[in-house]
Order: structure tokens, then C-alpha cells, then sequence
């Protein structure tokens, strides 16, 4: 930003603050707050200073740290404006910190000054790390897991590892020569082939139809494929033990078991009349001989 543009920034006075300017902060703004989920460690840098991007631009106040909005002089009209919003966030950023890396920060001049030091400590790629991502994806199986809490955990692996290594992005004016389309299918067939090879095997026939299908479809519809396959099974599996219940309901009221239901009983076979159903000592022919001789 060119020197003196930070005096069109904002045109306030006591009585009507200008609520769109990045000076302009809240009566309920202090600077101990805490504004994200967990505080800055040495292993979560990604998912915290997302997370403080996303707050900042919400509060106006991005432009502070990546030093686009410049200090002005001392005697410029919003010199002290710009303090207090630096002051603020300076505090923001210092709250959301472990001690130990809060005392590093402690006698830093602004708060770019900070984001720029924690970027430069925490922000680099770890080709390590990056590794054991790319093992991660590889290795992830649904194992149990519902269709969404597998997806959710791929997608996860797949966000922290696009930090790591961003896709190569086609810098052409307007983009006509279609590389930067190209470079994104073939990102998003890449994760759709590592969400479905770790598919477990009851979902081997939902996943063969969706890779013989011509063109293939996009991962978010090969999700709700996969996820419809899922609720059917469910449905069908809800059915199953109901009807086991009738059976075996049905079964007590004939005084039988469900597994003999329908089951005729073996009392043997007599080899004197030649009939099924009982043996030749309780045969009728030769107890009626008997009693009609005596």
C-alpha cells in the first residue's frame, strides 16, 4: 500500500464510528481474549493460524499482519487508531499462544512483526512431515468406520497435506491454456481413488459400478454413491433381526424352537411294518398280535 493511503482507511469521528473501517474495533474487544480452538504449539502451527486468519479477516484486522496496512507516522491522524488495533491484536495473537513461545514473541514491535516470526519458526515445509502424510492417505481403511467419519478422515489428511504441498498452480493471465484445470481433476481423481480403495469389501460392488462408469464421477458424487449404498444396507439390516423375532415368536406359540421350526422329528423307522415315525418295539401291527394272542 503506498505511503499516506492509510488516511483514507478510516473517516470517523467520536459520535459515529465507521464500522467498515479496519480501525474500528468493538467496546467488547480486549486483548485477552482467546479467539481460536486450541492454543499455538509446536505441532498444530497449521490448523491455529488457520483458524486466526479466518478470525481476523472476520474483525477487518488481516490487513495488520501481512502489512498491508502500514504504521502511519506519529503525526498522522490515525497514528494512535493504529496502534490500539495493533495493540489489540498484538494481545490476540499473544493469548492464543503456549507460554514458552509467548515469551519469544513478548518484545516484538507489532503484531506482523509476530506473524511474520511464527511463520518463519512454524510455517516452513517439513518434507518429514509431508512423508508421513502421504503414508497416512495410503494407509487409511474405512475398517467400520461409517461412510462419513472415513470420508471426514481422508479429507482431513488430504487438507493438512495441500498446506504442506500446495498443487502447482498455472499463473497465465486468465488461464486459457487449461493446465490450471488439468492439474485440479487430476488432484481430485487422485483422492477419489484413495477414498474408494480403502472402501471395505461389502462396498467391492458399488465401487467397481462407479469405476466402470464413463466419465467417472467426481468424488462428491462417488460420496453420495457410496453413502446411499450404505443407508440401504442399514435399512436391510434393520429388517433382518425383526423377522428372526417373528420367527422365533411364532415358534414359542408351537411350543418348538426358531431352529425347528417347519422341522419334521426323526423317531425312526420300523422294520417290521415298514413305516416312518417310530421302531419295531412300539410298532401297533405287532402289539395288536400280541394282545389279540393272549
Amino acid at each position: 500500500m503506498a505511503e499516506g493511503a492509510n488516511k483514507d482507511l478510516v473517516k470517523t469521528d467520536a459520535n459515529s464510528p465507521n464500522h467498515n473501517s479496519p480501525y474500528y474495533l468493538h467496546p467488547s474487544d480486549y486483548p485477552r481474549q482467546m479467539h481460536v480452538n486450541d492454543a499455538l504449539t509446536d505441532n498444530n502451527y497449521l490448523d491455529w493460524v488457520q483458524e486466526m486468519e479466518n478470525f481476523l479477516f472476520a474483525k477487518n484486522k488481516i490487513g495488520f499482519i501481512d502489512g498491508t496496512i502500514k504504521r502511519p507516522e506519529s503525526d498522522d491522524a490515525n497514528y494512535m487508531a493504529w496502534m490500539r488495533c495493533d495493540a489489540m491484536i498484538k494481545g490476540w495473537l499473544t493469548t492464543a499462544m503456549e507460554k514458552e513461545i509467548r515469551g519469544s514473541v513478548k518484545y516484538a514491535n507489532s503484531a506482523s512483526e509476530i506473524w511474520k516470526d511464527l511463520k518463519e519458526r512454524f510455517g516452513k515445509e517439513s518434507a518429514p512431515r509431508a512423508y508421513e502424510l502421504k503414508q497416512a492417505i495410503s494407509n487409511t481403511r474405512q475398517e467400520g468406520m461409517t461412510i462419513s467419519a472415513y470420508y471426514t478422515k481422508l479429507r482431513g489428511l488430504w487438507d493438512e497435506m495441500q498446506s504442506f504441498l500446495p498443487a502447482p498452480v498455472c499463473k497465465c493471465n486468465g488461464c486459457t491454456c487449461g493446465i490450471g484445470k488439468s492439474l485440479r481433476e487430476l488432484k481430485e481423481k487422485e483422492h477419489l481413488y484413495e477414498f474408494l480403495m480403502g472402501l471395505d469389501g461389502e462396498f467391492s460392488i458399488i465401487r467397481t459400478q462407479i469405476l466402470a462408469t464413463k466419465p467417472i464421477p467426481s468424488l462428491r458424487n462417488a460420496y453420495h454413491l457410496v453413502a446411499e449404498d450404505e443407508q440401504q444396507r442399514s435399512i436391510a439390516g434393520v429388517k433382518k433381526p425383526v423377522n428372526e423375532t417373528m420367527a422365533f415368536q411364532a415358534s414359542a406359540k408351537r411350543g418348538g424352537s426358531p431352529n425347528k421350526v417347519g422341522q419334521k422329528k426323526n423317531k425312526g423307522h420300523c422294520d417290521h411294518c415298514g413305516r416312518d415315525g417310530h421302531t419295531r418295539d412300539g410298532c401297533f401291527k405287532i402289539v395288536a398280535t400280541q394282545n389279540g394272542g393272549t
